[in-house]
Order: structure tokens, then C-alpha cells, then sequence
């Protein structure tokens, strides 16, 4: 009975080695592709609250942006997952071979006699930057908000300037 009691926790041991391999595999991978995306989200920007906030569950303060930069012969575009943001919440900013995004993604409780037992979805204002793989004509950057995806259109050219792109 002993000798069968070492082989079970041998086993466990095994089992809990392979398990705690994968996890740290995937936390890698995790921080390596999307670690720029790792947001933070902080109090809302105009300071306003609501009526019976200390009532609300705690959000989190870090939110995935998960987004692409593609870059074709003519143009580089941007893409941001972000559901859940008003269109007028966002301001999107180009300076040199930065692109700017920032907002805020706000909390609507729907009823108040409820109780929250998961909240993953982080609220408040952020501000994330993404490096431009080239210099973009700010001049006809064009961007849209469709099905909770942020598109920006950045024409590719040789000059240098700064400016602030209205959503469509």
C-alpha cells in the first residue's frame, strides 16, 4: 500500500509539473504577444460619479486593446479591438511615427439589485500608443468604429506632422 501511495503522488507530481508548464508557457506567450496591448484603465477623465458608486463592483484596472498594424505599399493600417466604446469617447492622435488612441469605456448598470460574481471587463479612461512602422500622410488618415473594431486608414509618406483624427 505504501509503495502504491508513492507511485500516486509520483504521478500528482508529474501531472502538477506539466500543468505548471503549460501556464507559464502560456502567461509567455500571453506578455510576448500581447503586452502592448495590456492596457491600463484608470477613473473616468471628467471626474464625474455616479449616483451610488460605492455600490459598484470593482472593475479591473488593466483591459486587453488587442490590435494589428498592417502595412501595404501604400498605407498602414491600424486595427484595435475595443467593445463597448462610444464613438464619441475616442481621440485618436498621430505624432511622427506614433499613433495615440485614447477614451473612455463607460459602466452602465442596468439594474441595481444585482450582484455581480465575475467582472473581467475593465472600465474608466485609458491611453494606449502604437509605433508606425513608417511616416504617414496625418492630412487623409481616415478612421471608423464598426462591431466594437477602431480602423485606422494612415496613408504612407516622407513628411513629418502632427495631428488629431475625428472618427467617422
Amino acid at each position: 500500500m505504501l509503495e502504491s501511495l508513492k507511485e500516486a503522488g509520483k504521478s500528482i507530481g508529474r501531472e502538477l509539473g506539466r500543468a505548471w508548464e503549460n501556464l507559464s508557457d502560456g502567461w509567455r506567450e500571453l506578455l510576448t504577444r500581447s503586452g502592448e496591448a495590456l492596457t491600463h484603465f484608470g477613473r473616468s477623465r471628467n471626474g464625474v460619479t455616479t449616483e451610488g458608486e460605492s455600490q459598484l463592483p470593482v472593475f479591473p484596472r488593466w483591459g486587453l486593446l488587442a490590435g494589428e498594424v498592417e502595412e501595404t505599399d501604400k498605407e498602414i493600417v491600424v486595427r484595435v479591438e475595443a467593445p463597448g466604446i462610444e464613438k464619441e469617447d475616442w481621440q485618436i492622435t498621430i505624432d511622427g511615427n506614433k499613433l495615440y488612441l485614447s477614451g473612455e469605456k463607460r459602466f452602465e448598470r442596468v439594474t441595481h439589485d444585482s450582484t455581480y460574481h465575475i467582472m473581467e471587463r475593465a472600465y474608466g479612461s485609458f491611453q494606449r500608443s502604437i509605433p508606425l512602422p513608417h511616416n504617414v500622410d496625418i492630412d487623409r488618415a481616415e478612421a471608423n468604429y464598426k462591431n466594437g473594431v477602431l480602423t485606422i486608414r494612415l496613408p504612407k509618406i516622407g513628411d513629418y506632422k502632427s495631428r488629431t483624427v475625428r472618427l467617422s
